[in-house]
C-alpha cells in the first residue's frame, strides 16, 4: 500500500507542473496588458512602464513564469490590484465559506443520490421506479441557476421565510444562521448534482444485480435486502466514489454562478469578481487552488480505491 501511495505522489508532481503551467498559459494569453488595466484609463506611458517594471512584465516570459511558480510554493500568492490586500489572505477568508457550503451541499447530494439511485436500479419499471426517472431527467435537464432562481422566487420572495442574499456564518458560532443562509445555494446545488451522481449509483447498482456474486449469494439462501446492503451495493459504489469526489470538487472549488446569484462569499464570486476586476493574481490564485484541490482528491479517491480493491494496488 504504502509503495502504491508514494508511485502516485510521484505522478502528482509533474501533473501539477502541467496543471500550474496551463493555468499560468490561459492567464497570460487573455487579451488586454495587465499593465495598463493596473494603471488606470489615464495612465501615461511612463506610468505604465513603471506598473510593468514593478510586476515583472517587462521580463521574459519563462522568468515570469518561474518567478511566479516559486513565489506561490512559498505562499506568495501577490496582492490584489483591485483591494490592495494580499491574495493569501484574500483565499484563506473565502476558502472556509465555500467549504462549509461543499460540505452542505454534498450532504444533500448524497440523500437524493443513494435512495434514488437504489430505486431506479432496482424498480425500474414500477410506478416508483418512473416517478424517479422524470425527476433525474427534469433535474438534469434544469440548469442550477434557474433552480436557484426559482428557490429564491418560492421561499424568499414569496414565502419570506429565507434570504435571499446569503452570507457566510460560521456553523460553529451560530449553527441556526448558518443552515438558513446555506439552504438555498446548498439545495439549488444539490437537486442537480444528486441527479448526476444518482444515475451513476443507479447504472453501477443494476450492472453488480447482474454479477456472479449476486447470483450466488442468493442461491445461498440471503436475504434480497443482504444482497442488496452487503453485496451489490458495497462493490457498486467504487465507480459512484469517483464522480462523488469530481462533484465535491466542484462544489468545494466555488460554484461561480450560484455564489453569484446568492451574493456567497466564497471562492466561486472571488474569482467572478477577480475576472470583472481583470485582476490577475487573484485570478490566477483562485484556479490554481481549484486545480490542486480536483488533483488532491483524485489522488484521495485513489488511495481509498485501493483500499477497497486491493487489485488496484498490483497495478
Amino acid at each position: 500500500m504504502a509503495r502504491f501511495v508514494i508511485r502516485r505522489l510521484l505522478q502528482f508532481i509533474p501533473v501539477f507542473l502541467l496543471a500550474a503551467i496551463a493555468v499560468w498559459a490561459l492567464i497570460y494569453a487573455l487579451p488586454g496588458d495587465p499593465a495598463e488595466a493596473l494603471a488606470g484609463l489615464n495612465a501615461t506611458p511612463e506610468e505604465i512602464a513603471a506598473v510593468r517594471e514593478r510586476m515583472g512584465l517587462d521580463q521574459p516570459v519563462w522568468v515570469q513564469f518561474l518567478t511566479w511558480l516559486g513565489n506561490a510554493a512559498a505562499g506568495d500568492l501577490g496582492v490584489s490590484s483591485s483591494s490592495a490586500f494580499s491574495v493569501s489572505g484574500l483565499l484563506a477568508k473565502h476558502i472556509p465559506a465555500s467549504a462549509q457550503l461543499a460540505v452542505f451541499a454534498m450532504f444533500i447530494v448524497i440523500l437524493i443520490a443513494i435512495p434514488l439511485g437504489m430505486v431506479k436500479a432496482l424498480a425500474p419499471h414500477r410506478l416508483a421506479g418512473r416517478i424517479v426517472n422524470v425527476y433525474l431527467s427534469l433535474s438534469l435537464a434544469t440548469p442550477p441557476f434557474w433552480i436557484g432562481q426559482l428557490l429564491i422566487l418560492a421561499f424568499a420572495v414569496s414565502l419570506r421565510m429565507l434570504p435571499a442574499a446569503s452570507r457566510y456564518v460560521p456553523f460553529w458560532e451560530d449553527p441556526g444562521q448558518a443552515l438558513r443562509n446555506m439552504v438555498l445555494p446548498a439545495l439549488a446545488l444539490g437537486i442537480y448534482s444528486g441527479g448526476v451522481l444518482a444515475r451513476f449509483v443507479a447504472a453501477s447498482l443494476s450492472e453488480a444485480m447482474e454479477s456472479d456474486y449476486v447470483r450466488t449469494a442468493r442461491s445461498k439462501g440471503a436475504s434480497e435486502t443482504r444482497v442488496v446492503l452487503r453485496h451489490a451495493m458495497r462493490n457498486s459504489m467504487l465507480p459512484v466514489l469517483t464522480v462523488g469526489a469530481l462533484q465535491l470538487g466542484t462544489l468545494l472549488g466555488g460554484a461561480v454562478v450560484m455564489e453569484v446569484l446568492f451574493s456567497y462569499s466564497g471562492i466561486g464570486r472571488l474569482l467572478f469578481e477577480s475576472i470583472r476586476t481583470r485582476d490577475y493574481a487573484v485570478m490566477q490564485a483562485s484556479i490554481l487552488f481549484v486545480v490542486i484541490l480536483y488533483l488532491v482528491l483524485s489522488l484521495l479517491v485513489d488511495v481509498l480505491y485501493a483500499a477497497l480493491d486491493p487489485r488496484i494496488r498490483l497495478k
